[in-house]
């Protein structure tokens, strides 16, 4: 039987699903970038209304929820375990991934507002420019995430601290374990 769709990974792979969620990102980027050429063409017909709501939606609920599982769980257990070589190389790149969501966040707010007007019907600006410093920032970040701290939490946490950083990230979505 083939399957149409690749399902999640459970959170019993915490690591997964914070990968699976930088592939989720990485989609609405995508859509993100098409969507002013749309508006040029066709307005904000509703393609571009369905595509507004859907960016609108990951970044305002599924993005954050993926900052806290970060920020909250996965940086904080690193901290504590790691050592040596590992231990530097968190020390250098956390106040940027830190620094990162910062960012982030506030071209967000720019972005949201004009993806709203979108949603509503209305064919405002989108800025390309604003559009291209939010991905770029989100690809650094997600490629800083991918080369070093996945690799580091793989090799370093046991399989308890992965267990309770699944159960964090269940929690934080109002999801019961079975």
């Amino acid at each position: 039987m083939d399957i149409l769709f690749a399902s999640a990974p459970g959170f019993d792979q915490p690591l997964a699903v914070l990968k699976h969620c930088h592939d989720r990102i990485r989609k609405q980027l995508a859509t993100l970038e098409r969507l002013p050429s749309h508006l040029e063409k066709n307005g904000a017909d509703i393609e571009a209304q369905k595509a507004a709501v859907g960016i609108l939606r990951y970044f305002q609920s599924a993005a954050p929820l993926h900052h806290d599982d970060e920020e909250i769980d996965l940086l904080p257990v690193l901290q504590k375990t790691a050592q040596a070589e590992d231990a530097q190389i968190l020390e250098s790149v956390l106040p940027k991934i830190l620094h990162q969501h910062e960012i982030m966040a506030l071209q967000w707010q720019d972005l949201a507002q004009q993806l709203s007007a979108i949603a509503e019907g209305n064919t405002g600006s989108l800025e390309r420019e604003k559009i291209s410093a939010f991905n770029s920032l989100y690809q650094d970040h997600m490629q800083i995430e991918e080369s070093q701290i996945a690799p580091m939490a793989m090799r370093i946490l046991n399989a308890q601290q992965m267990h309770t950083l699944g159960l964090a990230m269940q929690h934080r979505r109002g999801i019961v374990a079975p």
